[in-house]
């Protein structure tokens, strides 16, 4: 059977006018991500991931090539076009959570519905609930931001990227404010995710990320220079288990 593709780009780039200078940022960017896949997108400052990440998420358009977002051509899309389209078909995880301050658990969740007419409340509520019940989060409804952990509130920002069951996860350094053992619970959820058949695109520094994923793309100056699969992929529940055990206070 032949795989969906998801994400495609076709030669993007994208220049920026920095005064008398043009910075190139991308230079020439192609490549597919099939429905399914775990990606790790690695790349030092500089690199292009940045303005990638932009790209993906529908955040700007290329300068030249083309962009298709599960079989959406996006290039020539308006900014209120583009805003649609990544409500419906693209989940953010966040470095910094990007949660709500003062709100529950639930009503953040809910958030990316509230643009989504075809929603009623009822069903928001349920779609919301749902989404933090696949996280683990099922008891914690109710709590607010300032009464959760980092590990916590991470939780409740990927439940959010569920809840319109996008085409695909972005997670931007989304264990980047995590300490390790947590980042490594973060990990056998987006692990998890994957097994269930999530597409997910994880963009990070970190080049540990790539051992626990299904494809590592690496970029340098605004260029692929790597795009390998991982015949290897560790198990993220493992190292969990392997990590020292925290001390009580």
């Amino acid at each position: 059977m032949e795989r969906k593709v998801v994400i495609e780009l076709r030669d993007v780039r994208r220049n920026f006018q920095v005064g008398s200078e043009t910075v190139h940022a991308l230079r020439g960017v192609s490549f597919k991500i099939y429905e399914g896949e775990f990606v790790t997108i690695m790349g030092t400052s500089g690199s292009g991931k940045s303005t990638l990440l932009n790209q993906l998420g529908c955040l700007d358009t290329p300068t030249s090539g083309e962009y298709y977002l599960d079989g959406t051509p996006v290039k020539n899309m308006k900014r209120s076009q583009r805003a649609v389209l990544r409500n419906r078909k693209i989940g953010f995880v966040f470095q910094n959570y990007n949660l709500l301050a003062k709100t529950t658990a639930v009503e953040n969740v809910e958030l990316p519905l509230m643009y989504n007419t075809t929603y009623s409340a009822k069903q928001r509520r349920e779609a919301a609930v749902k989404a933090l019940q696949a996280v683990g989060l099922g008891d914690r409804l109710e709590h607010k931001s300032n009464q959760m952990s980092g590990g916590q509130m991470q939780r409740v920002a990927i439940a959010r990227a569920l809840v319109n069951n996008p085409a695909v996860i972005l997670a931007d350094e989304a264990t980047g404010n995590l300490d390790t053992r947590t980042s490594f619970e973060m990990l056998v959820l987006f692990q998890k995710l994957h097994r269930e058949g999530r597409t997910i695109i994880f963009v990070t520094h970190n080049p540990e990320i790539a051992q626990y994923s299904s494809r590592n793309i690496i970029l340098r100056d605004g260029k692929i220079r790597d795009d390998v699969e991982n015949t290897n992929i560790l198990d993220a529940a493992e190292a969990l288990a392997a990590l020292p055990k925290p001390q009580d206070d």
